[in-house]
């Protein structure tokens, strides 16, 4: 390997030969010792398969475009699509939503508590719960509903990580298992919560 890498730049030069000069095959389906070197216009003993070999089309001859044609037939490598989806996928997404619908409406409750006095707005608590008691019963239950399944689904799932930070519950039986408990008790426990 060594002696290739000391050889091959002199000899290059010395020959006066170009990446990608040019392109020897001489391959036939009945002979598999083809010589192809696409880098450097010397014989190998190395056997390559061409594309025709492979079903794809030849290559073409002009250099530039070699390289670029070579890389649209390699294989893809798998992606997220390979995986069977579980409840878990949707749950560690969820987690995090539900940590944003938490926590965006008090900082900007706060902030807006803070610049009242400036606009003289009425935020006090007693305002809040008359303004609320205004509301319709259907009113009231959805906006109790959008605010109890993130929290009930942060908590439980916080109570979920916590027995995972004690190596319990780490197989993807467990991890399943307790996903659709955390999912069916957060459901549970909003809709109880909105309904008081």
């Amino acid at each position: 390997m060594n002696s290739t890498r000391t050889l091959l730049p002199p000899l290059r030069t010395g020959l006066g030969l170009r990446p990608y000069s040019r392109l020897i095959t001489s391959y036939t389906p009945l002979s598999r010792s083809s010589t192809v070197c696409p880098v450097y216009a010397i014989s190998s003993t190395r056997s390559f398969a061409t594309s025709s070999y492979l079903g794809q089309k030849p290559l073409t001859s002009k250099p530039e475009h070699i390289l670029p044609q070579q890389r649209l037939h390699r294989p893809v490598s798998p992606h997220l699509g390979i995986y069977r989806l579980n409840i878990n996928y949707f749950l560690s997404p969820s987690n995090r939503i539900a940590a944003v619908i938490l926590t965006a409406p008090f900082y900007v409750f706060g902030s807006a508590y803070l610049v009242s006095p400036l606009f003289d707005w009425d935020l006090s608590s007693a305002s809040m719960a008359a303004a609320f008691g205004t509301l319709p019963v259907a009113a009231k239950v959805a906006v109790k509903l959008f605010f109890a399944l993130p929290f009930a689904m942060h908590c439980l799932n916080g109570v979920r990580h916590l027995m995972w930070d004690t190596a319990k519950g780490l197989t993807n039986m467990q991890t399943q298992r307790s996903g659709w408990i955390v999912a069916g008790l957060s459901v549970i426990s909003a809709l109880t919560l909105a309904l008081i």
